[in-house]
Parts: structure tokens; C-alpha cells; sequence
């Protein structure tokens, strides 16, 4: 079945029934990066307004009667939303979708369906697959390779097509259909049921898709590709954002453009080369700070061998083990880093006493 997120991709709340609710635990990862197992119920509706993850496409966020919906997915023609709070079979529940982040998910779902057709359109360059990314999204096209030609010709057709504002629709066909021999895609998944659902953008593309889409190109509102990157198996993926990703791309890099100003003393015109500049500096400076340490080691070494206090050992001489440190030593040599320096005049009387023996042997 599609669900009513499908059909209506802009609904933001829906009243449905609730089918089930069995125990049930969900893998998570925690804040420390290790995974977490949550104990929960998995809930069963009539129908939802929640989109479960599938086609490249994350699954929503929400809640059912204000409880929080932490995953949904898709078996067969159910939608399973795991929440920590059990809810009663039979029950009327609201259900809610946090707006931002499918709204987020419609925008790069829709760019990503027209950047694969105007890039198989101007270069024959066959999509393979996506990622809609926390931060950004990927498409793998089929080639080892893009000129920055091509991708500035990628950009400014799609933008084009955006401010044509070109309509997008979803048509469902059943299995038997003919039409769907004539319909573009990879493939439908094993488990899938009921109709299929074909995404249509007016006079650019018809491919199947499952996922939630804008029903206009003016509601991507920009495109900006970022560049390539090499994929696997000898392929290329193309970087990009699509509508508010653009906007909040552009407020963290004028954010970073003004500290730079600042820093720099220069406007951001200038800021690359300002850089340079000061790359050079610290490389000069750092390769005359290594001369002067190693005259400054030198001289220290003259001025302690001359000492009349010179009796073998200097403090400058340090035992790793008892200063909770690490070193090594070689043909006579002790280098080493230490941490604890209380412990410096039992590492002094150490070598002292370790110097005695030695003369005492002689």
C-alpha cells in the first residue's frame, strides 16, 4: 500500500487507528559513538503519516499522541514505529511529523531525482546510487570521472529548471501495468507490495520512487553541486545541497568569512592569499627556531661540561621510569620525556649513583 505520507507528502498530521503494539528493541547509537539497545514496543497503524526509510530516503521523525516515534520502517505493506511508551490496540491516535526534517528530506529527495535526469540528459552519465546525508547528499554516477565543465553545466540547467517551476506529480500503476516496461528505475525491492508509485517531473523525468517528494520545483528553491568526489568501483560521486541546505551552507561560510576578515586584518578578497603568506612565515620561523635550539643545545652542553660543579650528572639529564615519562638510550645517550618532576632528585641521585659505579668498575 502507499501511506498517506506518500500520497500527501506535505501533510504535517493525520488520526488513524492503531493496529498493534508488541515489545520490542531498537539499536541505536549512543552519544559516545558505541551502540545502545533501546526496549520499546513496535506500533502498527492503520495507515501513517510517518514515512518509513526506503529508497535512499531516511525514515521521518514524529509522534503519536505526543509520544516521541525514536524509527520507522517499512515490512511488507505496514509501517513499524518503534516508541518507548506502549499505545492500545483499537485506539484513535494523532499523529505528527516533525515538518522540518521531512520538508529537509523532500527537498534533496526531488534535487537528487532531477540532477540523475539533466545529467543523463547533457552527458549521458547514468546514476547508480544516492545517500541523502545528515549534512549533504551523494549521487554515484557511473564514470570515473567529471570535468568542472560538466558540473557547471549539471548546476545551471537544474537551477533553470527550478525557476521554471516546473510541477512535479506521483502516479500509481499497478504491477500488470504496461506503462511500467516504459518507467525508469533500479529496481524494485523484494517485499515490495501493492502499486507503484511513479514520480514525474514535467517535461525531465518519470522514475519510480517510493520516497516523499515537493510537488513543484520552485519548492527546491536552489541547487549548489560542491564538486566531485572518486567513488567506488571506478565511479564518480557528485556532492550537492538542495533549498534551506544551501541557505544554512551559505550563513556557516559567511560566519567563517567574517572571523577570517577579522583575524586576517584584510577583506575576503584577500583572504587566500593572506594565508599563504603567513603559511610562509611559519615555516621560516620554524626551521630558524630549529637552528637556534640546536645552538642553544650546543652551548649548554659546552657550558656544562665546564662547570666546576660538573660531577658527571646534570639535572638537564632525566630517568623516564621514575619520572613517569618515556625515552630511550643509545651507545651511552638518554633521551627522554617526563611528567612527574617531584620525583627529579631521586632520578638525579639515580644517575649519581649509577655514574659512581661506573667509576668505581674503572
Amino acid at each position: 500500500m502507499a501511506f498517506w505520507c506518500q500520497r500527501d507528502s506535505y501533510a504535517r498530521e493525520f488520526t488513524t487507528t492503531v493496529v498493534s503494539c508488541c515489545p520490542a528493541e531498537l539499536q541505536t547509537e549512543g552519544s559516545n559513538g558505541k551502540k545502545e539497545v533501546l526496549s520499546g514496543f513496535q506500533v502498527v497503524l492503520e495507515d501513517t503519516v510517518l514515512f518509513p526509510e526506503g529508497g535512499g530516503q531516511p525514515d521521518d521523525r514524529g509522534t503519536i499522541n505526543d509520544i516521541s516515534v525514536l524509527r520507522v520502517t517499512r515490512r511488507g505493506e505496514q509501517a513499524d514505529h518503534f516508541t518507548q511508551t506502549p499505545l492500545d490496540p483499537g485506539s484513535q491516535v494523532l499523529v505528527r511529523v516533525d515538518w522540518e526534517r521531512r520538508f529537509d528530506h523532500m527537498q534533496q529527495h526531488s534535487g537528487q531525482h532531477l540532477i540523475t535526469a539533466v545529467a543523463d540528459h547533457l552527458f549521458k552519465l547514468k546514476t547508480t546510487s544516492w545517500e541523502l546525508g545528515r549534512f549533504r547528499s551523494a549521487i554515484e554516477l557511473d564514470t570515473p570521472s567529471m570535468t568542472a565543465e560538466q558540473v557547471a553545466a549539471i548546476e545551471q540547467s537544474v537551477n533553470e529548471k527550478i525557476r521554471d517551476r516546473l510541477p512535479v506529480n506521483v502516479r500509481e500503476l499497478s504491477l500488470d501495468d504496461p506503462e511500467v516496461e516504459q518507467v525508469s528505475g533500479r529496481g524494485l525491492p523484494d517485499d515490495h507490495a501493492g502499486p507503484i508509485r511513479v514520480v514525474n517531473i514535467e517535461g525531465v523525468d518519470s522514475n519510480m520512487c517510493c520516497g516523499t517528494h515537493v510537488s513543484n520545483l520552485s519548492d527546491l528553491q536552489v541547487i549548489k553541486i560542491l564538486g566531485t568526489e572518486k567513488g567506488k568501483k571506478n565511479r564518480t560521486n557528485l556532492i550537492f545541497l538542495s533549498g534551506n541546505r544551501v541557505l544554512k551552507w551559505m550563513e556557516r561560510s559567511h560566519g567563517t568569512e567574517k572571523a577570517l576578515t577579522a583575524l586576517l586584518k584584510c577583506g575576503a578578497e584577500d583572504h587566500v592569499e593572506a594565508v599563504k603568506k603567513l603559511q610562509n612565515s611559519t615555516k621560516i620561523l620554524q626551521k630558524n627556531n630549529l637552528n637556534l635550539l640546536r645552538d642553544l643545545a650546543v652551548h649548554i652542553a659546552h657550558s656544562l661540561r665546564n662547570s666546576p660543579d660538573w660531577g658527571g650528572v646534570v639535572i638537564l639529564h632525566r630517568v623516564a621510569e621514575v619520572l613517569e615519562g618515556k625515552g630511550a638510550g643509545k651507545k651511552g645517550r638518554f633521551q627522554g620525556k617526563a611528567t612527574k618532576m617531584s620525583r627529579r632528585m631521586e632520578a638525579q641521585a639515580l644517575l649519581q649513583d649509577y655514574i659512581s659505579t661506573q667509576s668505581a668498575k674503572e
